[in-house]
Formats: C-alpha cells, sequence, structure tokens
C-alpha cells in the first residue's frame, strides 16, 4: 500500500512538473527573463517556506541546527541545480514541450537515478547504497543498464527532432514553438538534465534537516519540505543573477513599467507556473517518503514528468505535419525512456 501511495505522489508530481509551463505561454509582451523570474520568485522564495512553515513547524530551528556543511553543502547542490532549472526553461522555449522534456528529463533521470549511490560513496553513511555496491550487485548492474538505455532513449528523440526539423518548415515550426531552434535547444536541454539531477544530490544532502524534522514529532511525508527551503535559495541566486544580466542587457526590466501589457494578469499566470513548479517537489517528497528509495522515485518522478509533457505537446500540435516515420521514430525514443524506468525499478527492488 505504501508503495502504491508512493506511486500517485510521485504522479502529481510529475503532472504538475510536466504542466508547469502552460501557463506561461498566456504571458504576453513580456520578455522570457521576465516572467521567468516571476514565477521563480513563487518557486523559490515564497511557495517553499510557506509549505515547510504549515508541514514541518520549527523547520528555520532545523536548519540553524543542522552542521554548516550539510547546510552550505545542500546549498550548493541547489545553486547548481538552479543552473539546470534555468536552462531547463530554455530547453522548454527552443525545442518545444515534447522534445526539450524528453530530452533534459531523459539526461536528468539518468544521472539522478546514479547520483545518491555517488554521493554515498563519496560520504558512506550505514544502510545506504553506494556505486561500488551497485556495480557488485545484479540489481545494481540492472540499475546501470537502465540508465544507459535511458541515454540511448533520449539519442532517438534527438533523432526525431533532426528529422522534424527537416520535414517543416521555420514558419510552420514556429506555429507550435515559437523560437524553435534543434542545435541550440539540443545542446542546452543536455547541459540541463545534467545539472538538474543535482536536485536529487540536494535531496540527499538534505537528509540530517529532514530528518531532525521527523525526530522532532513532524510527519516524515513532508520531511523533505525543510531541506527545499535551501535548495531552492540556491536556486533562486543562479536564476536571480542571470535573469537580472538579461533585464539589464535587453532593457527587459521596461515590462514592468510597459502599460500596453496586461500586467496583472501576467503576474497571475507567472505565479500559477511558480508554484506549480513548485508542487512537484512537494509531491516528490511525500513520493519519497512512501518509497524509501531515491533512485527509484527520481526516475518514477522523471517519467511521469516525460509523459505529461508530451501529452502538452500532442496537444500543442508541436509533431503536426511531420511524415510517419518521424513521429514512429519519436514515440519509439519514448517508449524506449519508459522502458529503461522500469528496468531501474526492477533493479532497486532487487
Amino acid at each position: 500500500m505504501q508503495v502504491i501511495l508512493g506511486i500517485i505522489y510521485h504522479s502529481l508530481g510529475g503532472v504538475a512538473s510536466g504542466s508547469f509551463y502552460m501557463p506561461f505561454n498566456k504571458v504576453k509582451k513580456w520578455k522570457w527573463e521576465t516572467y521567468w523570474i516571476i514565477g521563480g520568485l513563487f518557486s523559490w522564495l515564497i511557495v517553499p517556506p510557506i509549505a515547510a512553515a504549515l508541514t514541518a513547524p520549527g523547520y528555520i530551528d532545523f536548519i540553524r541546527q543542522a552542521p554548516a556543511s550539510v547546510v552550505s553543502f545542500t546549498f550548493l547542490m541547489g545553486l547548481l541545480w538552479g543552473i539546470g532549472g534555468l536552462t531547463y526553461g530554455l530547453g522548454v522555449r527552443y525545442l518545444g514541450m515534447s522534445l526539450g522534456n524528453s530530452v533534459t528529463l531523459g539526461f536528468c533521470a539518468a544521472f539522478g537515478a546514479i547520483v545518491p549511490p555517488i554521493y554515498y560513496t563519496i560520504n558512506p553513511v550505514e544502510g545506504k547504497i553506494s556505486l561500488i555496491d551497485m556495480m557488485a550487485t545484479p540489481g545494481g548492474q540492472l540499475v546501470l543498464l537502465g540508465v544507459i538505455i535511458c541515454i540511448i532513449g533520449i539519442a532517438i528523440s534527438g533523432k526525431a527532432g533532426m528529422l522534424k526539423e527537416k520535414e517543416i518548415s521555420k514558419e510552420d515550426s514556429k506555429k507550435s514553438v515559437a523560437e524553435f531552434s534543434l542545435v541550440k535547444g539540443l545542446i542546452i536541454a543536455i547541459f540541463s538534465g545534467i545539472l538538474s539531477s543535482f536536485m536529487n544530490f540536494g535531496i540527499e544532502a538534505g537528509k540530517p534537516m529532514a530528518d531532525a524534522s521527523v525526530v522532532a514529532g513532524n510527519n516524515p511525508l513532508f520531511a523533505n519540505n525543510v531541506s527545499y527551503v535551501v535548495i531552492m535559495m540556491g536556486g533562486l541566486l543562479t536564476n536571480l543573477v542571470w535573469t537580472t544580466i538579461l533585464s539589464i542587457k535587453n532593457r527587459s526590466y521596461t515590462d514592468f513599467s510597459d502599460k500596453t501589457a496586461p500586467r496583472l494578469r501576467n503576474v497571475i499566470f507567472s505565479a500559477m507556473a511558480g508554484t506549480t513548479w513548485f508542487l512537484q517537489f512537494f509531491f516528490y517528497g511525500m513520493g519519497e517518503s512512501k518509497m524509501g528509495n531515491g533512485a527509484s522515485s527520481w526516475i518514477l518522478h522523471m517519467s511521469t514528468i516525460i509523459l505529461t509533457a508530451n501529452m502538452w505537446g500532442i496537444y500543442r500540435k508541436e509533431w503536426s505535419g511531420t511524415s510517419r516515420k518521424t513521429k514512429f521514430t519519436f514515440v519509439l525514443g519514448i517508449v524506449v525512456i519508459i522502458a529503461s524506468v522500469f528496468i531501474v525499478g526492477i533493479g532497486n527492488a532487487m
């Protein structure tokens, strides 16, 4: 029953993450950096402390009482993850919901699945599986095989993107993805996928703070909300610096005073996007508390995001006008990625 609840929570988180960018499509006459940072303020600064205060009372004390090394390392992982999150938005911007999410999250799933074992190889903890342990057991080897298969699925999806670029004119492509750029998008998506996996690293690094919340009597279901406050601060710093640079460079700070833009509407949709985005990790923490396995939780979470994002991609007709071969190639890539999820799950169960 606990595993079933974990799957449900992860699915809710995946739907939230796979859907969060949709409200941004409703923003009008604002530059990307303007609405991205507004959404980010809700994602990283406003909503996480509220969630922690409601579900893990005393969260500030748990953070203060944690060793400085734990807090600083968790923050650092958030900082690196923030770069991944920043470029994630750019990846979707240039590739669209379907291809952008598939490539980015496929890499994120692959690297995120092996990040905890790598962490526990460097910092051994009793009862936790290291990368060496994984390589020495059939189950661990199956997990690594699943990661390799996941990367193959991503490569197939990338091939579908190349076929799409050849078959559809720039004008038709931009009807569904306004700034479609395959090469630029793939480079950014791969880079984003690798760094985005550091969220899983941050969650593992912040476990002492989460555990302190449980010891104090708070519900284990929401323990990770304490760690999120620190992780999100790292993500906020990264994104705030970059969007400020872009805002000055492009003079997009004038968006806030542009009376021709629907400013209130834009803020509301940006806030919706940011809040929805954070909900993925809110539910992820609940799912992990039930499944009790970082690698399985992470790859299940990523798979539901990929599926949801592709449903939105179909809704937005991002693959309309392509040949059967191209559509088959893309579907094949998704099937391979999802198959890798099951392989990783079986490996972890072993």
